[in-house]
C-alpha cells in the first residue's frame, strides 16, 4: 500500500518537474527538475543561462552554450542561497543526471532520483549508485493527467 502511494506521489512530482521544463528557453531539450524534502517541495530548476545572460542556449549552430546549467544544477543552487537544505531529499527530473551533475547531487546530500528519461550517457546514474543515492525510471506519459 505505501509503495501504490509512494508511485502516486512520484508521478505527480515527476508531472510537476515537466510543467517546469516547459519554461526553460532551450530549444535542443527541455529539462525540469523539483527537490522535494518532507512532502514538501524545497526547490525547483530548469536547464537555462546564468541570471543576467541573454536566454538563448544554442550557439548560431545548434549546439548549447557551455555555460548553460542543467536543471538539477539549478535546483541546487537555489537550496544552496536559501536556509533550506538538500540532506535527505529527492530530486524528481524529466532526464537522468550527467556526470557533472551526479556529483552535485551527492555532495548536496539528495538521497533518492527519481527520473522520467534516461539520458544518453549512463555513467551519472552509474556514479549515484555507486555513491549510494537511490534511483529509479519512472517514465510516465507527457498527456497524462
Amino acid at each position: 500500500m505505501k509503495d501504490r502511494k509512494q508511485e502516486k506521489y512520484d508521478k505527480a512530482y515527476l508531472r510537476m518537474a515537466q510543467e517546469w521544463g516547459k519554461l526553460s528557453y532551450c530549444k535542443r531539450k527541455q529539462v525540469g527538475a523539483i527537490i522535494v524534502k518532507d512532502r514538501m517541495i524545497i526547490s525547483d530548476g530548469y536547464n537555462g543561462t546564468p541570471t543576467g545572460f541573454e536566454n538563448f542556449c544554442e550557439d548560431e549552430d545548434g549546439y548549447t552554450k557551455w555555460y548553460v546549467l542543467h536543471a538539477e544544477a539549478n535546483a541546487i543552487s537555489k537550496v544552496a542561497s536559501s536556509t533550506q537544505s538538500c540532506e535527505g531529499a529527492t530530486l524528481y527530473i524529466t532526464l537522468s543526471p550527467c556526470r557533472e551533475c551526479s556529483k552535485l547531487i551527492h555532495q548536496s546530500g539528495i538521497k533518492r532520483v527519481v527520473y522520467q528519461q534516461a539520458y544518453k550517457d549512463d555513467s551519472g546514474l552509474r556514479f549515484l549508485e555507486r555513491a549510494g543515492v537511490k534511483t529509479q525510471h519512472l517514465p510516465i506519459l507527457e498527456e497524462m493527467v
